[in-house]
């Protein structure tokens, strides 16, 4: 991918009928984030971005707006990808979307 493209915006979507959130610039897929639902709960098995892109901020776009899509539906949260799981732990105002028996021994 070439310079223009690393600078171009970045779109995030959700993908139902890939059950992912998807981060594209222009038409390319750039990144996603898989999740499943079911009653009251959702789970995020993993968070891909490519590899040149990395470290520029898709990541934490896709987690942002998986979480508050949890959120505005009212799903609990069960982080099991690591990257989700250390994202929450950053960002302190999505801990009370993880369900209880997806956190850790100090409730976190």
């Amino acid at each position: 991918m070439g310079s223009a493209a690393v600078n171009s915006t970045v779109t995030v979507s959700d993908s139902p009928a890939h059950g992912r959130f998807e981060a594209r610039i222009g038409t390319a897929l750039v990144g996603f984030a898989d999740y499943l639902r079911t009653d009251g709960l959702v789970t995020y098995p993993r968070v891909v971005v490519s590899r040149p892109l990395r470290g520029r901020g898709i990541g934490d776009r896709l987690a942002r707006a998986a979480l508050d899509d949890a959120r505005r539906r009212g799903l609990r949260v069960r982080p099991a990808c690591e990257f989700i799981e250390k994202w929450i732990g950053l960002h302190p105002e999505y801990r009370e979307l993880v369900a209880v028996d997806a956190q850790g021994p100090d409730g976190a």
